[in-house]
């Protein structure tokens, strides 16, 4: 497994590498500005993937976040709808592009029709995936995940509207001049031309194409309103109507909490807590490490972010290990320095420390 990915990441990149080079060859005087936003919206893919590999699971699954899982930003049933217009935008955006006024007047119409479509789809997926409530999976509120998500519908847009703007720009001029061998192209351009430029009839053709894609999607078991539940359906997300069901019980404890664990006489339990509606036990140490991560939270949910992913990444496989008193004990032992790092910060930042302490893990 740890030779395939860089595999995979070799192959990606001599892809990228030779599509390029085959379309420098197709387009004449391609620009470096348009090669370096071809290059970056590849990339893009990656790092949406990369994303979906920590956000696959749908609304209806319980999960277990301490282990990294969390919800898609998508309803599954839905997706097909999504990934259809995916592919028409990309290869509408890809003909405009490389083709731009050389294409057929009917042809040009109907990639238009699908890029303004795709206008409006990655700005509902940059909404989607810039609002992410955690709260709900007991973690901090904070648009955590949301960064690998960004940069496809981003640039997206950032294409369909710079590629608009030049059709509508220089359209209109060249289509007057253009002759088909062809009548019934000829006749169509003529038509086109005289009344309308592409662009608008784009926009009187919006609503008819639209309907026909959503009958045919229909044919494969799409909803008649499939657009919309691919947001909605999903939960913790900006357009989510869902609730997820209750998170699994983590396998494992933190370390305190396999530390407060050990000899009494050592490790000085204080009362019984709940965590994620477990029963566990307290002691000072504990107590003081959760206000210390409480304070961490309030004061900066981005560093706090960082800490508990790699400590959940860690802690937690250390802690797996600790299956003995002795071991409890142990591991007590050596996180007093922390916990007198954790106390003294406690008592430099926030005005009521104890009573941060004391209320932690309270039944």
């Amino acid at each position: 497994m740890s030779m395939i990915i860089p595999l995979l990441l070799v192959l990606f990149f001599v892809l990228i590498f030779f599509t390029v080079k085959a379309i420098k060859k197709n387009k004449k005087g391609i620009s470096n500005l348009e090669v370096t936003v071809f290059v970056f919206y590849i990339l893009s893919f990656l790092l949406f993937g990369l994303g979906l590999l920590t956000h696959i699971h749908q609304h209806t699954e319980a999960i277990d976040p301490v282990d990294s899982e969390c919800y898609i930003p998508f309803g599954g049933k839905h997706i097909l709808t999504l990934i259809v217009y995916f592919i028409f935008f990309n290869i509408s955006a890809g003909f405009i592009w490389i083709k731009g006024r050389k294409l057929p007047p009917l042809s040009l119409v109907f990639f238009l029709v699908f890029l303004v479509i795709g206008l409006f789809i990655n700005t509902a997926i940059l909404i989607q995936i810039t609002t992410h409530n955690l709260e709900t999976l007991g973690m901090y509120k904070e648009n955590s995940g949301t960064f690998l998500f960004v940069f496809t519908p981003a640039i997206s847009l950032i294409i369909a509207v710079g590629l608009l703007f030049k059709i509508i720009k220089e359209e209109k001029i060249q289509a007057k001049d253009k002759a088909y061998k062809n009548k019934f192209l000829n006749s169509c351009n003529t038509f086109l031309a005289s009344r309308f430029n592409e662009s608008v009839w784009a926009l009187l053709l919006f609503i008819p194409v639209f309907t026909l894609i959503t009958i045919i999607l229909m044919l494969f078991g799409q909803d008649v309103n499939s657009i919309t539940k691919v947001f909605t359906e999903t939960t913790t997300w900006a357009f989510s109507q869902k609730m997820h069901p209750p998170i699994l019980d983590h396998k494992g404890h933190y370390l305190c909490t396999v530390a407060a664990k050990g000899n009494p006489k050592i490790v000085k339990p204080i009362c019984l807590g709940k965590r994620h509606n477990r029963i566990i036990i307290v002691n000072r140490q504990l107590q003081v490490a959760n206000a210390f991560e409480e304070m961490i939270t309030d004061m900066s949910p981005g560093l706090h972010s960082f800490i508990r992913r790699n400590y959940d990444k860690y802690g937690y496989n250390l802690s797996l290990k600790i299956n003995s008193k002795i071991g409890s004990n142990i591991t007590y032992i050596l996180m007093k320095p922390l916990e007198w790092i954790f106390l003294v910060t406690l008592y430099l930042f926030c005005v009521n420390p104890e009573q941060k302490i004391s209320k932690q893990y309270q039944l």
